[in-house]
């Protein structure tokens, strides 16, 4: 992360702290009883603080909650009101899961939820019941939950290591994190006695777990761990608090360990070592660089050191800053305040004597200004340093170079003209605070040292041609003695404060630009909804901002990870570098070259990660060989690869929730489909079954004509299901060319003559329509379900008319029928597939797949398709709309030729 900076005049409320909590405003709130092992008591603590909060008026209902048989905690549940599960197949069994639209549907004040880490049924909303909290949380309701320690996600590794078995099912660390914790803790002694009383498993598992997961050492390890992971959570919702009300001091509930990170050789054995005492302590650790102007003036060599620390510190598990200030201690100061330190790890190199008088001891002063922080003070290593260049040591020294001087005494030169030109005018006291104008804006554009020679420069001018005796420097008058002192003092005092107020206009310049590539790449990147897309863009500001070779490799299923862009078609990963993005993937760590972890790779790769998910790996190379990212880029870096997780991570929700919807649609589809089948299919087959039985004992040709009509509306229904199914695949294939109304309708009436039995039907179709470019098989579906729709619907003997109009660029065919009509308002739902509306004539009988089949393909040959009532008679009118593109000839033109 990078720090801004901090104020000097006391400590101001944290924007941030206010704005997660203003965040949290309308939102329920999570307590979770936290337990060392199963039979604590957990769920037994739960429902008795939610029994206690309804009898205190809370209206409160039991969302899920697992017995496990024991009858002290089913009596708790007695009095509460228990939310029926939800029901769901899978693999032939009935599995039963917290209903969470009922409850949400519900909206109790509070819901008790047992096992936080539950993965719910295949087919559920949510993978996890952890996300089915979220969203009842999000809805503004409270929640109470449980946990075992050995299932958060953070720890899942330790606790694995001394127990020998890996849970599968874990919680993220930022549910506890945003979560009131109340630990559920009774003795190991106690815990085997439970269990060897039989009131956690049957004897039988008793036996079999003492032997393994519940030995007195395994329990007081998880013990250890529970307590220790609540505290974290209580000190984490301390300095929140602290920081969104502005309160100052360390507040030191527990440890919380900084160590300030240089340039100089043995900058990792700072790291080591508080890595060591962070262990030891057991607490958090943060990795500091201080980013001071100076910074600016490092070698390739010691911006590789503090690079190097800064990603060891990372491999350590140590969060890292880089904090920019104008000097080390202001920084530090800073960042302690911040940070609410209570250890600060430091080194301390060899200076002369002379260096330590003219610039001071940074950790004298440290030791001085920070009270209530241990300061840890550690030996640098005496390596030998080369000396710096002429240009370093300008840089450093806040000089601008040979250009620098040169404008300095050219300015010099200028006031000194303006003034002689002015010496009738202005008096010498005047004319010596002209010389100040040169000095602030060598100091403002050069720096110090440039700023400081105008100063001398300026009063040796003044001396020179202003001073009697003119023309020498020397001075008779001793007032005079006094004003060039006088001048020379403040010139001196004017370059040090323009030089400090250069500084941090540059780091708040530098401080602005990285916000604005941040606002900038969030902007670009924001709207993107394609993953490909993202990732190309990705690559390519990265390539932009850093001027690096820039790869994005994600994961496919039985390749590994495979690159998905590249800023340039001629890369090169071998094999070394596959090896180092595998690495980083598995592990959520940097890996490749200046990372400390398989070196050899040309590529340094950082892991792109969405919580504890990895999504994919980002490789950046550099095409001279050299380290790919400075240590001052690492945290602009971070922010972006942090940015573009949350982008890729929000892509990936939504294809998920995309394919969670065609699920649910086939399901949908699957289920209706078993329903209309079970009637339309019957039907058909009783009437053929009978007049079947019926031609044994005598053949009459209306049992032949109800075989030959039952069988063809069999054949239509399975026609239907057989096209719908094309429809959802996607397997349509359209054969284009020109077809003449007229025609298309005739044959349709005459194939639909069955369904039409007993209506008349009137066929208005001018022959003079112009040809339309369609494909006849489809047409010809399209028309047939339109006719055995009305035939269907229309009252009996009634007309039904099909219509042929070309008027504004459009054709329109419709039919027409004189029944009931359709509901107003709800005209197109009739297209939706197995829909029959009630209150309509569309309410009784078939599949409700024919106009859905009728809409679907008119869409695929670029056609549209209304539904209406008439509006000079009763009934409804169905119209296909040909709009101009699929128009072949226009009549005036056909006409004409």
């Amino acid at each position: 992360m990078a720090v801004s900076g901090f104020p000097s005049d006391g400590i101001r409320p944290d924007p941030d702290a206010l704005l997660r909590q203003a965040v949290q405003e309308g939102r329920g709130r999570l307590k979770i009883f936290l337990g060392a092992a199963p039979g604590v008591g957990k769920t037994y603590e739960m429902l008795a603080e939610g029994a206690s909060r309804r009898r205190d008026g809370v209206d409160v209902v039991v969302g899920v909650v697992e017995t496990h048989g024991r009858a002290e905690t089913e009596a708790l549940t007695r009095g509460l009101e228990i939310m029926p599960r939800r029901a769901s197949a899978y693999e032939g069994r009935t599995l039963h899961e917290m209903d969470l639209d009922a409850i949400l549907a519900r909206r109790p004040r509070l819901v008790l939820v047992d096992e936080l880490a539950h993965t719910n049924a295949p087919g559920s909303r949510h993978p996890k019941r952890y996300q089915d909290v979220e969203e009842l949380l999000a809805a503004g309701i409270d929640v109470y939950s449980t946990v075992n320690i050995q299932h958060v996600e953070s720890l899942n590794d330790v606790v694995a290591s001394f127990t020998r078995i890996r849970v599968r099912e874990t919680v993220p660390d930022r549910v506890l994190e945003m979560a009131e914790i109340e630990v559920v803790d009774i003795p190991p002694d106690e815990l085997i006695e439970r269990l060897k009383a039989g009131k956690v498993y049957l004897p039988e598992e008793a036996t079999r777990a003492l032997g393994h997961f519940f030995s007195r050492s395994n329990l007081s390890a998880l013990r250890e761990l529970a307590l220790r992971r609540a505290a974290q959570a209580v000190d984490a919702r301390m300095l929140e608090d602290v920081r969104a009300l502005g309160l100052g001091g360390t507040w030191a509930g527990s440890e919380r360990i900084v160590v300030a990170i240089n340039e100089l050789p043995g900058a990792d054995l700072m790291v080591r070592a508080a890595k060591r005492v962070a262990d030891g302590l057991r607490a958090p650790w943060t990795a500091v660089f201080i980013e001071t102007p100076r910074a600016a003036g490092f070698t390739q060599e010691e911006q590789g050191r503090v690079a190097a620390a800064m990603t060891l510190a990372t491999q350590l598990g140590a969060a890292v800053a880089s904090v920019p200030a104008t000097n080390v201690i202001d920084g530090i100061k800073g960042f302690l305040a911040e940070a609410r330190a209570t250890q600060l790890i430091l080194g301390k190199s060899r200076r002369s004597r002379w260096f330590e008088l003219r610039h001071g001891s940074v950790v004298d002063r440290l030791v001085r200004e920070t009270p209530g922080v241990t300061v840890h003070v550690l030996p640098m290593a005496e390596e030998p340093l080369p000396p710096p260049s002429a240009r370093q040591r300008r840089r450093r020294m806040g000089e601008g170079g040979p250009a620098g001087y040169a404008a300095a005494t050219a300015m010099v030169a200028a006031i000194t003209a303006i003034a002689s030109a002015l010496f009738q005018v202005l008096d010498l006291g005047n004319m010596g605070m002209l010389y100040l104008l040169p000095v602030m804006a060598a100091a403002s554009l050069y720096g110090l040292r440039t700023g400081l020679f105008a100063g001398i420069a300026s009063s040796l001018a003044y001396n020179f041609v202003f001073l009697p005796p003119v023309g020498t420097l020397s001075i008779n008058n001793p007032e005079n003695v006094v004003s060039v002192i006088v001048l020379l003092g403040v010139a001196f005092a004017t370059s040090q404060l323009t030089a400090r107020v250069r500084a941090q206009a540059d780091l708040a310049a530098a401080s602005a630009r990285s916000n604005a590539i941040l606002a900038g790449f969030l902007r670009e990147i924001g709207g993107v909804n394609d993953a490909a897309e993202a990732a190309q863009m990705i690559c390519g500001d990265v390539r932009r901002l850093f001027d690096v070779q820039v790869v994005l490799m994600t994961p496919v299923a039985g390749a590994g990870l495979t690159v998905q862009t590249a800023t340039d078609p001629e890369y090169r990963v071998d094999i070394m570098d596959v090896a180092a993005a595998t690495w980083a993937f598995d592990n959520g760590v940097p890996a490749g070259k200046g990372s400390g972890t398989l070196t050899a790779s040309e590529w340094l790769f950082h892991p792109l990660k969405a919580g504890e998910r990895v999504l994919a790996v980002l490789g950046l190379a550099r095409d001279t060989g050299g380290d790919p990212i400075r240590a001052d880029q690492l945290p602009l870096l971070t922010s972006l690869i942090d940015q573009a997780a949350l982008v890729l991570e929000r892509l990936r929700l939504e294809a998920e929730m995309r394919d969670v919807d065609a699920v649910r649609t086939r399901d949908k589809l699957r289920a209706a489909l078993l329903s209309s089948v079970s009637h339309d299919l019957r039907t058909p087959l009783t009437a053929v079954i009978g007049a079947a039985a019926e031609l044994r004992r005598e053949a009459t040709p209306e049992l032949i004509a109800t075989i030959e009509s039952e069988a063809a509306r069999l054949n239509r229904f399975v026609s239907n299901l057989l096209d719908m199914a094309r429809v959802e695949a996607g397997a349509l294939r359209l054969h284009v060319e020109p077809i003449d109304l007229s025609d298309a309708v005739t044959g349709a009436a005459h194939d639909a003559r069955g369904a039409l039995e007993g209506h008349d039907v009137r066929l208005d179709v001018p022959p003079d329509l112009p040809l339309v470019r369609a494909d006849p098989q489809l047409l010809h579906h399209c028309l047939l379900n339109l006719l055995d729709n009305a035939g269907r619907y229309g009252a009996p003997g009634s007309a039904i008319t099909i219509e042929g109009r070309h008027r504004f660029g459009e054709l329109r065919l419709a039919v027409l029928d004189h029944g009931p009509g359709l509901p107003p308002g709800r005209e197109a739902q009739v297209f939706e597939t197995f829909r029959r509306l009630e209150g309509s004539d569309r309410a009784v009988g078939g599949t409700g797949l024919g106009l859905a089949i009728v809409k679907a393909f008119a869409e695929a040959m670029g056609m549209g398709v209304e539904a209406a009532n008439r509006p000079d008679e009763v009934g409804a009118a169905f119209t296909l709309v040909f709009p101009p593109h699929l128009i072949v000839r226009e009549l005036r033109t056909e006409s004409a030729t």
